[in-house]
């Protein structure tokens, strides 16, 4: 194929190919030109351009095919309108003479089809420069297509259109020729002619003024006549003809000489419409001349012609546009309604057309104000339906009020409003649905009385209007669930009143199910209690039926109609009334076949209706129960529901006889019966009606073959069978398009009528299978016919072999036993339940039986195989693979192809030929590549040679659709026909007509499992991947070029598929122009395919596909659809766009999907862009919001108003969106939270302003998230001030996310503040608005949610400031005191429940961050002694945030500790339920406990914190004060807990109180704990950890846990669990935060039993004093029962995880083993440090023979980490590891348990060990020296030797090893280890006992002596010598004043010395280094200090020595001039007057 790529056609390389690859070649060449002509040079082109024009036009004499004529057309036009012009008339003088030849032969048809493309092409491309030659071309074009056939007709009309394209006005002479043509065209027999003349007249339009003027009547019947009898395509193209020339006329502004010229009429709207009407209502019979049976009123108008015309009203209202409609709303609406009214009965003359027309109606008001309408005007054109519902209301009621009954019930004008008030309300229902929340001021204007006046008609007489009222008031409470409650009261209250009325029993009934029906999609639900009531009215109903016969039938339908609507509110509501439901289930139905024998005898036709409708209604109740009630039907429910069951079946045996007794009023009702009863049956388990199945399998049997069905609805009962890929090739109509709503009628054919409410009232209350459209249940007599075969195949199923026997024989005879239309029907029946039978079986894996049972099963199936409905067709191939599936023997199997095979061979005719194929394809798609290569061969041949037969598109089309099926199953076993399928799928997309759109709709499907089926393969670099590639990215192309969308989608999905594979070859340009392109095509599938695949792009390269969109739409701005504006907001805003107008839930789930890739991958990179968009989108919202905000703001808070009105000024330009509705705001909204997470991701300068503004200075295309902190809070000011409450909700979310995310950034230009102070305005507005009282919960929860967090930010430091936001808190608690029972009765009893518990944690959440603040504020004063400090570092507002609270604190603990103690009640195990409290607890009641629980985790974790910081404040203040008068002087404070409960219990006292308090706590916190779930937060067990610590910090509770010890080993063991189970730090070291708090409470319990036991023996002797502390006197702790035991257990566990070195398991050592010692990260240090601390604590907990157990652990694990971290850092410093061991060293050596009697001797031994294991860690091990810290050690070393006793380190052995450890350390070069020493040394020196420090003294003294002599006679020359030498001199110092009398003379001798050689006289001063003179100040300091304290010493070496003397006084003398210098100097520079404030501080420290 490379040899294709060039500029000229490569003929040699040509002339060497076979046929199919020609075509293919010339095709890629085209391809290849056709690109290649738009980038070649002008001259380069004109070069070539002679040859080129002969190489194109000799292709035209080869037949080529359709894609291809087409590309050489357009080749032919680019290369003249880049070259020369001069020889372009030969070429269509040429084309003109092969259109003129005579030549009839089928294979001259594509040279004189592709001359006629040509012509189109050229004309279009070059227009006004051909216009001299055009009349010739038309005439002889229009000349051609009289004798042209259906494919020349085609291509005519489609070359006129693009002929009239190119030259525009100039070719008006033609225009009436071309519309002559194309009018009959228009009404061509083929389908695609119909749609290209529909375009070519399109074209015309645009300057034909005739069209739209003078000739209008007539194009709007030819339109009508189009219509007839046309296919989908037809009417989208008629209908678009139809729409633009009425809008075009309506529109057109004539000028006026042009006019008198043409003598123009001007049309009006009415009369427009009038137009649009007629054909609606007469169809294509045209005005006037409606023949007799127009007259007599029996013809009725084709349903596709009314569904033609229903999608012309929405293309001429479209074309119009929403402004024009806002304008004519009124007159728009009045025609539309009057469709359906009074003054056109004839188009609802039988209910069948009635319903039709209905649907068409609604369907033009859905489109037009749902799809073009923004949201206000939607609210206006509320109020218009509203009134037009209004006016029918007044002319029922004067009706009704009419007194005489016959004329009362013989009003036609009843039954004639009833269809316009059916479609208004149910346009009012849906247009209030999708405006949900923001349709609230609608309902609150009194004057547009929505409600009332939906609830007005619900008494209408007509059972539609009642319906249609019923569920717009559904719709209504779905949108406002505010609305639900006081609906379902005020219809429960006329309910009961106007009980005697049976159109209000009827319709209030409806009324209240449909509301019921609500519930569920209103998370807030409805209180509990309305449960009860309408139980009890529906008992009272059904039992009052029977009182009043004109009453009955009405009450037992709406009791049974309530009570199975109840059912839908779940178990929750259930149960309570489950009782009373199955009594009168019970009692509904006769007990024994005797009492049912006596009813027949005894009844009437009336009471047999009564009786039928009270069981159906029954059977209904319990199947809704069954569906809606899952978890309450257990084994007891379940044999209480089946006795009732034998009878309902033997009642369904009965019914014939009855029917044959009574006559047709029982018709209707016994139907409805038997489906019911089929209906429950299905869902109940067939063991549970075992014994009937016989008796059941008869009905069934007699119902599929009853002889009284005589429509043919197949198309219900079989799309549900057959698979849903092979329903596409059946009809389009079953594919899902935008007009599905409408197209249904057409599908179920004349006779049958669609679904609609009537047919069955019970469905009102039953979720909605689509949307928000109404629910559409079809006719009884349809409906049980599915019903019947769906039970059947379960039936069937269960009952033994010879009954199924013979069920299957009945069947099989009773359609040979019918003729004609009968038999299609019956075995149409019969096909779809056996389907369901085998369907079942195969599932269940049953056996089938016998051989006799698979004869008729084969004979039935065979049978519709070779049926002429093509639906049974397709049924029964895959019932046939079905059969083979549960039959599972593959010579069975193969016996089933066997057939088929001959059949294919034998047959000749269409109908057998297409099922077989089907059925081959279908038994691979069941069976999968089991079968044999050999059975794949013959399969693949026989299928390659009928796809290929061109007489039968139909056989292609089904051919090429198994063969897909094929491909898809076999796999690998595939690959070896790859080549040949492909050649076969190219030859046939280059050849078959475009005409034929399924066939190549098939090809599409063949080409995607080729490539599935290739997969990765394809991205192979050999030649022959790389031509299956070529071939595949050709296949793609031609589908690409295809007119057909469905092709094209299908083009859209292989190419998905190939850049998943291969996406290096898939060219990226080219696939998102084509997207782009289709981004909006009015066909459905296409959209979807094409958001699929840029679903799929964009998650890899959505900057590239991003891109291209922007660049196509600057370059190709004709192609692009003017909807999607890509050019102005790129593709992301054009799929926002999209998303606003889509209403397709998949479509839109991929957008959203979609758009969420790219916002990820790009929006830190287009940060601006991205951040416009969302705020487009939010401020183009309506304007009534933001107007009102402003106002309150200015109102209330004055100068503050500004900020907040700069925030909702609104934009004057014009945004890029214009109305969005509300669920694409919330879809911005959640994209800006999104886009603030992505860029905390990226860069920290996204949060950072002063490094954001000078990045951005850098390189102004920086772009920071903090630079647009305005726009993010106006954003979400916009959305949390809007009607919407979900958009409320968002916009709240939002703005939690930029406090959380912005409030720590401080604000530059104002050091002290942050940059989120100035908004704090804004942040006040937005939450002000949410705190009203008529805010639902869910929001008011969300909006303390962000009070709280804005309290908590400390954005805000003025406490004047903060009050705003905390009063809408403290209003808030005073909303919630009193309890569950205040809360608003809107909602369920669990919503309060979430709006109490989220204002408490909101509180609780403020409270705990003040008590923080206190506590670092109390720190801060305790650090800084500085008063100014402390001020400036805002501690006012740290201390001012808890006064502010302090207030409400005593309301709040009350309340805090009741929700506690609710939450403890709802968490306990189900096995207490008894336990409960049965009224419920504080704040849920008993019913809605379940629902009430998801609550209370989400809050809890945050109050038992506040609350145990709040019991922590009070001190839990008991035992520390008197008991009797601090018990007075207490209040008992009301929170008390179960006080209330029983108001006789006594008055606990104060320490039970607390003593409750404390367990309260606890077991919350230990219950959480010990099972954390994986869904349990993080903030919630720190909240939990921080709660305990809280708990554990005062005294009380510490006694609690020190004196109960279990307690204390459950608390430790549950934290080892947490420590186990969490991996994070923060956890982990709150867990050990909380040990060492236990810990020190069993300390503190352990000093308190020893200091009383010391008081009380006081007398006695010291021995007698019992053993208190863990271990008593044997020292043994037991695992379980130990707290010292569980305590070391949880450390080891820390210590291992951070260094295993330490588990001599895991080293595999049992010594020692070393390694290198490591640093820890900061988190591992902290955790390592406080597990050191707890273990240090240990030894004070035990006995002293308990701490001889536990020492060795201990040493072991602190000198462990001390060995593994001992790191050498610079500096000397020490690592907090090492720090941190050597502190917990330091507290076991100094641990009383040392010196204690009985354990004195053991730690003694002990410890020298640990000295000595110390020691060893010098030693090199195996010869390789370690490299531990020195310093680190030696300190380790010194710990011992001053904190033991004497007797451990003086030991000689050690005490030699320690001191040579120092000589050698102080003979090291390292500078900083020398300094440690010396400072190690100095220590040891000083110690007081001399038995320790002598012995160093004696060892080290000489050696520091000449050191510093040493240093002495060098000079130090940096700091760090200098240090040394400082370090050495205060050794030395201190040996002079730890020496004895007669040797300091000798030392001081040394000293002195080396001191005053340092000294400097004043000379040398001046010019001294800085290190010099440190030295001499040093030195002098010392003198003067020795001098005096040993002045006799002194003054001997003085006078002794006259040159020290000298150089001594020279130097102090120095130093006293120098003095005086300073304070002179000082003096002068001072400053008179004030001085800075700086200095003042410099001068004041």
């Amino acid at each position: 194929m490379e040899l294709a790529h060039s500029l000229l056609l490569n003929e040699e390389a040509y002339s060497q190919l076979g046929e199919v690859q020609k075509a293919e070649f010339i095709f890629e060449w085209l391809r290849y030109l056709e690109k290649l002509l738009l980038t070649t040079g002008r001259n380069d082109v004109k070069e070539k351009q002679k040859t080129l024009v002969e190489q194109l036009l000799s292709l035209l004499n080869s037949s080529p095919g359709p894609p291809t004529r087409k590309l050489l057309a357009e080749n032919l036009a680019i290369l003249y309108s880049i070259g020369d012009t001069f020889s372009v008339y030969e070429t269509i003088d040429k084309c003109n003479d092969l259109i003129r030849s005579k030549d009839d032969s089928p294979s001259y048809l594509p040279t004189k089809l592709a001359a006629v493309v040509c012509l189109g092409s050229l004309y279009k491309k070059l227009g006004r420069i051909l216009s001299n030659t055009f009349t010739d071309t038309v005439g002889n074009i229009l000349r051609a297509m009289k004798s042209a056939e259906s494919q020349g007709r085609y291509e005519i009309m489609l070359s006129l259109q693009n002929i009239l394209n190119g030259l525009g006005a100039a070719a008006t002479s033609c225009h009436r020729d071309v519309y002559k043509a194309a009018k009959s065209c228009l009404t061509d027999r083929s389908m695609a002619v119909r749609c290209a003349a529909a375009k070519c007249l399109l074209e015309l339009q645009n300057e034909a003024v005739f069209m739209w003027s003078t000739d209008l009547d007539s194009v709007a019947t030819l339109c009508f006549k189009s219509f007839e009898g046309s296919n989908y395509d037809v009417r989208i193209s008629v209908s678009k003809l139809l729409g633009i020339v009425l809008a075009k006329a309506v529109i057109s502004v004539h000028p006026g000489a042009a006019a008198s010229r043409q003598n123009i009429r001007k049309v009006s709207l009415e009369e427009v419409l009038d137009l649009l009407g007629t054909g609606f209502l007469r169809g294509s019979s045209g005005f006037l001349r409606a023949g007799g049976d127009m007259l007599k009123g029996t013809s009725s108008v084709s349903r596709d012609v009314r569904v033609g015309v229903t999608q012309a009203y929405v293309v001429f209202v479209s074309a119009l546009g929403g402004a024009w409609l806002e304008r004519n709303f009124a007159t728009f609406l009045s025609h539309v309604l009057s469709l359906v009214s009074q003054s056109h009965s004839k188009a609802t003359q039988t209910q069948i057309d009635a319903v039709c027309c209905r649907r068409c109606v609604s369907f033009i008001l859905r489109a037009t104000i749902g799809g073009l309408l923004g949201e206000k005007a939607q609210i206006a054109a509320a109020k218009d339906i509203c009134q037009a519902i209004w006016k029918q209301k007044k002319v029922v009621d004067a009706i009704m009020n009419d007194g005489n009954l016959e004329t009362r019930l013989g009003s036609t004008d009843v039954a004639a409003s009833q269809h316009l008030l059916v479609c208004a309300l149910q346009e009012l229902g849906n247009l209030i649905h999708s405006l949900s929340t923001s349709a609230a001021p609608l309902l609150q204007d009194s004057s547009a009385g929505i409600l009332d006046s939906v609830i007005s008609v619900i008494l209408h007489p007509s059972i539609s209007v009642r319906l249609a009222a019923a569920w717009c008031l559904h719709c209504i409470a779905v949108a406002l669930p505010s609305c639900l409650t006081p609906l379902l009261d005020r219809c429960l209250e006329r309910l009961t009143v106007l009980k005697s009325s049976p159109e209000a029993v009827s319709g209030f009934s409806f009324a209240v199910a449909a509301l019921l029906g609500a519930v569920k999609h209103c998370p807030l639900g409805i209180p509990h209690g309305k449960g009860k009531a309408i139980m009890t009215l529906a008992e009272d109903l059904l039992c009052s039926a029977i009182q009043n016969s004109r009453l009955s039938a009405q009450r037992t339908q709406a009791g049974w109609l309530l009570i199975a609507s109840l059912m839908t509110l779940g178990s929750a509501v259930v149960s309570h009334h489950l009782a009373r439901v199955l009594l009168l289930w019970k009692c509904v139905f006769p007990v024994s076949p005797k009492d049912l024998e006596t009813e027949k005898s005894r009844g009437d036709s009336f009471t047999w209706q009564i009786t039928l409708e009270g069981r159906a209604g029954a059977l209904c109740a319990i199947k809704s129960f069954i569906s809606s009630c899952g978890d309450l039907l257990t084994e007891e429910v379940i044999q209480r529901i089946l006795p009732p069951l034998p009878c309902a079946v033997d009642l369904l045996t009965q019914l014939t006889s009855i029917l044959k007794t009574y006559g047709s009023p029982l018709k209707t009702p016994s139907v409805v019966y038997r489906q019911r009863l089929y209906d429950l049956l299905i869902l109940l388990p067939p063991e549970t009606y075992k014994g009937n199945l016989c008796a059941i399998l008869k009905e069934l049997a007699a119902d599929l073959t009853a002889s009284d069905t005589q429509v043919a609805a197949s198309t219900f009962l079989l799309p549900p069978l057959c698979h849903q890929d092979d329903l596409l090739i059946l009809s389009p109509l079953l594919q899902e398009t935008d007009h599905r709503f409408i197209e249904e009628q057409l599908l179920l054919g004349n006779g049958v009528t669609c679904g609609s409410l009537e047919y069955d009232p019970y469905s009102i209350y039953e979720k909605e299978v689509e949307g928000d459209s109404v629910p559409k249940p079809l006719p009884p007599a349809l409906s049980v016919v599915s019903s019947a075969a769906k039970l059947f195949g379960v039936v069937c199923a269960h009952v033994g072999e010879t009954q199924r026997l013979l069920v299957l024989e009945q069947l099989l005879d009773s359609i040979k036993h019918t003729k004609g239309a009968r038999q299609q029907v019956v075995q149409l029946h019969v096909i779809s339940s056996l389907s369901r039978f085998l369907k079942y079986m195969a599932s269940s894996k049953e056996s089938l039986g016998p051989e006799e049972i698979r004869r008729p099963v084969l004979t039935l199936v065979m049978g519709a195989l070779e049926s002429p409905n093509p639906l049974l067709r397709c049924a029964a191939a895959e019932a046939w693979a079905r059969l083979a599936q549960v039959v599972d023997d593959g010579a069975f199997t193969a016996g089933l192809a066997q057939v088929s095979f001959d059949k294919l061979k034998s047959a000749r005719d269409i109908v057998t030929r297409t099922g077989h194929s089907l059925a081959l394809g279908s038994l691979h798609r069941y069976l999968g590549g089991v079968n044999s290569s050999q059975h794949l061969n013959s399969c693949v041949g026989i299928l390659y040679t009928l796809s290929q037969d061109s007489t039968s598109p139909d056989m292609q089309t089904w051919a090429l659709h198994s063969l897909s099926l094929i491909i898809d199953s076999a796999g690998p076993l595939y690959y070896v026909h790859v080549e040949p399928t492909l050649s076969l799928i190219i030859m046939l997309l280059l050849n078959v007509p475009p005409t034929h759109a399924e066939v190549h709709q098939s090809l599409g499907r063949c080409l995607n499992a080729l490539i599935t089926t290739l997969g990765p393969e394809l991205q192979g670099n050999g030649t022959s991947v790389s031509t299956l590639r070529t071939s595949c990215l050709l296949g793609c192309a031609v589908m690409q070029d295809n007119p057909d969308c469905l092709v094209q989608a299908q083009a859209i999905s292989c190419l998905q598929q190939l850049h998943m594979f291969a996406p290096r070859h898939v060219n990226l340009s080219s696939l998102v122009c084509c997207l782009c392109v289709n981004l909006c095509s009015p066909y459905l599938l296409l959209r979807r395919a094409v958001l699929a695949c840029l679903r799929q792009l964009v998650q890899r390269e959505a900057a590239e596909v991003s891109e291209h969109a922007v660049l196509l739409a600057k370059h190709n701005k004709e192609e692009l659809v003017p909807d999607a504006n890509i050019g102005e907001v790129g593709l992301e805003g054009a799929l926002l766009t999209l998303l606003d107008k889509e209403t397709d839930q998949k479509l839109c789930h991929d957008i959203k999907e979609t758009l969420n890739h790219m916002l990820t991958s790009m929006a830190v990179e287009k940060l601006s862009f991205w951040l416009k968009l969302c705020k487009d989108v939010l401020a183009a919202s309506t304007d009534f919001t933001t107007a009102t905000c402003v106002d309150t703001l200015q109102e209330e808070e004055g100068d503050k108003g500004d900020d907040a009105s700069v925030l909702t000024t609104r934009n004057e330009k014009s945004h890029s969106f214009t109305n969005p509705r509300w669920a694409t705001r919330v879809f911005a909204a959640e994209c800006v939270c999104r886009i603030i997470n992505q860029c905390e991701n990226a860069d920290s300068a996204h949060f950072d302003i002063a490094l954001a503004q000078e990045m951005k200075t850098k390189d102004s295309r920086n772009d920071f998230l903090v630079l647009h902190l305005a726009d993010l809070i106006r954003m979400a000011f916009m959305a949390a001030t809007d009607h919407s409450d979900q958009l409320r909700l968002s916009g709240l979310e939002t703005l939690l996310v930029v406090i959380r995310r912005f409030a720590t950034i401080p604000e530059p230009e104002f050091p002290g503040h942050v940059i989120l102070e100035q908004y704090q305005a804004n942040v006040g507005a937005a939450l002000r608005p949410a705190f009203t009282s008529d805010t639902p919960p869910d929001v008011i929860a969300k909006a303390c949610q962000v009070c709280s967090a804005w309290i908590v930010s400390g954005v805000v430091s003025d406490l004047n400031d903060l009050r705003r936001v905390h009063h809408l808190l403290v209003s808030s608690l005073t909303k919630i005191q009193a309890g569950k029972e205040a809360l608003s009765n809107l909602y369920n009893e669990s919503a309060s429940t979430m709006e109490i518990l989220a204002v408490l944690k909101a509180w609780a959440e403020v409270y705990i961050i003040a008590v923080e603040r206190q506590k670092k504020f109390k720190q801060h004063l305790k650090t800084t002694t500085c008063l100014e400090e402390s001020s400036r570092n805002g501690s006012c507002s740290s201390d001012g945030l808890l006064d502010l609270i302090h207030t409400d604190l005593g309301t709040l603990s009350r309340l805090w500790l009741a929700a506690l103690q609710d939450f403890a009640l709802l968490t306990l195990p189900s096995e207490f339920a008894s336990l409960l409290p049965v009224e419920g607890g504080a704040f849920y009641t008993a019913e809605t406990g379940e629902h009430a629980k998801f609550h209370y985790h989400n809050s809890w974790a945050l109050i038992l914190h506040a609350t145990a910081l709040w019991l922590t404040s009070t001190d839990f203040v008991l035992a520390d004060q008197d008991e009797g008068a601090s018990n007075l002087s207490r209040p008992v404070t009301p929170t008390s807990m179960c006080q209330g409960s029983s108001s006789g219990a006594t008055v606990k006292s104060p320490e039970d109180v607390y003593t409750d308090r404390f367990h309260l706590i606890l077991g919350i916190s230990v219950e959480f704990l010990c099972s954390l779930r994986s869904d349990a937060t993080m903030e919630s067990i720190t909240a939990c950890l921080h709660a305990l610590q809280a708990l554990l910090d005062v005294p009380w509770p510490r006694s609690k846990i020190g004196s109960d010890q279990d307690l204390g080993i459950e608390l430790l063991n549950v934290l080892h669990r947490v420590i186990l189970t969490r991996e994070s730090p923060s956890i982990q070291l709150a867990s050990l935060e909380v040990v060492r708090q236990i810990i020190c409470a069993a300390q503190e319990h352990v000093k308190e039993k020893r200091r009383s036991a010391e008081v009380d023996d006081g007398a006695a002797e010291k021995e007698t004093l019992p053993e208190f502390g863990e271990g008593k006197d044997t020292g043994g702790l037991v695992p379980g029962k130990s707290l010292v035991f569980a305590t070391l257990e949880l450390c080891v566990c820390i210590l291992v995880r951070q260094l295993p070195e330490l588990n001599p398991k895991l080293t595999g050592s049992p010594g020692l083993k070393t390694s290198k010692p490591q640093m820890l990260s900061e988190d591992g240090s902290r955790l390592v440090s406080a597990a050191l601390v707890i273990l240090s604590e240990l030894p004070a907990v035990c006995s002293p023979e308990g701490s001889v157990s536990i020492l060795p652990t201990i040493l072991y694990l602190t000198i462990g980490v001390l060995r593994e971290t001992a790191v050498k850092l610079p500096g000397g410093q020490l690592s907090s590891t090492v720090a941190a061991s050597l502190q917990a060293l330091k507290a076991i050596l100094s641990s009383p348990m040392a010196r204690a009697e009985k354990s004195h001797s053991a730690w003694t031994d002990l410890l020298r060990s640990a000295l000595t294991t110390i020691l060893d860690c010098w030693d090199p091990v195996d010869g390789a020296q370690q490299e531990l810290d020195e310093v680190s050690l030696l300190t380790a070393v010194t710990i011992f030797i001053l904190s033991t006793s004497p007797e451990v380190t003086t030991i000689p052995c050690l005490q030699k090893r320690c001191i040579e450890k120092f000589k050698a350390t102080l003979e090291m070069k390292d500078p900083m280890v020398q300094i440690k020493t010396y400072q190690l040394l100095l220590s040891i020196f000083q110690y007081p006992n001399p038995a320790i420090s002598y012995p160093y003294i004696y060892s080290l003294a000489s050696a520091i002596v000449e050191k510093l002599q040493e240093i002495d006679k060098r000079k130090p020359e940096d700091t760090t010598e200098l240090q040394i030498f400082q370090e050495g001199i205060k050794v030395l110092g201190a040996l002079v004043a730890v020496a004895e009398e007669q040797h300091r003379s000798q030392l001081l001798v040394c000293l002195l010395p080396i001191l005053i050689s340092f000294l400097l006289d004043e000379n040398a001063l001046g010019s001294a280094t800085s290190i010099m003179r440190n030295l001499h100040d040093f030195a002098l300091q010392n003198l003067m200090q020795i001098g005096p304290q040993y002045s006799s010493v002194f003054k001997n070496l003085m006078a002794s020595s006259p040159a020290l003397k000298a150089r001594l006084e020279a130097a102090i003398k120095g130093n006293q001039e120098s003095v005086k210098d300073k304070i002179a100097t000082s003096k002068h520079t001072k400053n008179p007057g004030k001085n800075s404030s700086i200095q003042l501080k410099t001068n004041f420290l």
